[in-house]
């Protein structure tokens, strides 16, 4: 069975601003913004939600299926993730756009401002989970990518009775309230940051005993305050919440792409069916290798490697004997 990565595919341009951008705003001028930065850094690395997820999926022992669309400079792309374990059959190069863009600038405290252009994602509509014939899918993430195609996402799988990840995250800015709420009903899971988050409960108007109405669970990440994650019994309908910790990162280059690479440790924790606290603390190990490198997509590291980081960081535990195996 296999693990199907939809999202953006892009070229991320990731520039280093000295300063706080919060120095900068006036809150009594906000309805007239008209700021630049002067940035100090800047780096074309390889990058988009879809590629950046499957990348840390196979790291993790995963061949996931990636489905997106590219521009005509995108092939080197393609083949570098084919060589490191990412199954691109599902890519389609469009040879007459470009590849889309993301530029994100980044604060002394961790804080972005990024923009997106969309590129040949925008093909991604016409991209179809009914395409994929009899493939049997463990699980589809719904990561930010083209409206319509994430609509179009949603409902194939609640009709085709796949499991999915919903995730807006960057896309609650653009989406309204109404496709926000069609596209997490039916979800198995919603994932978004602390900020996301707030913002999809008030363009939706769902509060969080609603949004469990609606999905099986929501995590929200909380960026160094680690991330939590919240279900509904099915017979009380009771709220349990479980808080993750963080990993200890050894050092802090750009949190771009830290959450893809999240997103990755859910999926595999997810696909093994370990139990909860096990799976947030994969993602959350999973997310520091991003952090510690500068670019999206961590340095390749080893299955015995993170195991070991894990049992450093939060103790033994049994499932990591099952994520070693058949990885010598």
């Amino acid at each position: 069975m296999s693990i199907v990565v939809t999202g953006s595919f892009a070229f991320d341009y990731i520039m280093q601003f000295p300063g706080c951008f919060t120095d900068h705003i006036l809150p009594d001028q906000l309805e007239k913004i008209s700021l630049s930065f002067l940035v100090d850094e800047l780096r074309k690395v390889r990058g988009g939600c879809a590629p950046n997820i499957a990348y840390s999926l196979a790291l993790l022992g995963e061949r996931p299926r990636l489905m997106a669309t590219a521009g005509q400079d995108a092939l080197d792309y393609r083949d570098w993730l084919t060589a490191h374990g990412v199954d691109t059959s599902l890519l389609r190069i469009c040879d007459d756009l470009f590849t889309a863009s993301f530029f994100v600038s980044t604060d002394r405290d961790q804080n972005q401002i990024a923009t997106f252009y969309t590129g040949a994602m925008a093909c991604a509509r016409d991209l179809s989970f009914y395409d994929l014939g009899d493939d049997k899918i463990k699980v589809a993430i719904i990561s930010p990518n083209d409206p319509l195609a994430m609509d179009r996402y949603a409902r194939e799988c609640r009709e085709l009775g796949i499991p999915y990840i919903y995730d807006p995250s960057q896309q609650v800015a653009r989406v309204c309230g109404e496709e926000l709420a069609e596209g997490l009903t039916g979800a198995y899971i919603l994932i978004l940051n602390e900020y996301e988050y707030n913002i999809l409960q008030k363009k939706t108007g769902l509060n969080e005993r609603q949004l469990l109405e609606r999905v099986n669970s929501i995590v929200v990440t909380k960026g160094e305050d680690g991330s939590t994650i919240l279900s509904r019994e099915s017979e009380t309908g009771k709220v349990q919440r479980l808080e993750v910790p963080v990993a200890t990162p050894r050092a802090a280059y750009d949190p771009t792409g830290v959450g893809d690479a999240y997103r990755a440790g859910l999926i595999k924790g997810l696909v093994r069916g370990y139990p909860w606290p096990v799976t947030g603390r994969l993602a959350s190990l999973a997310a520091v290798y991003v952090l510690e490198h500068p670019g999206p997509q961590p340095q390749p590291y080893t299955l015995q490697e993170f195991v070991r980081r894990y049992r450093e960081n939060f103790g033994d535990t049994p499932e990591l004997a099952d994520l070693l195996a058949g990885h010598p």
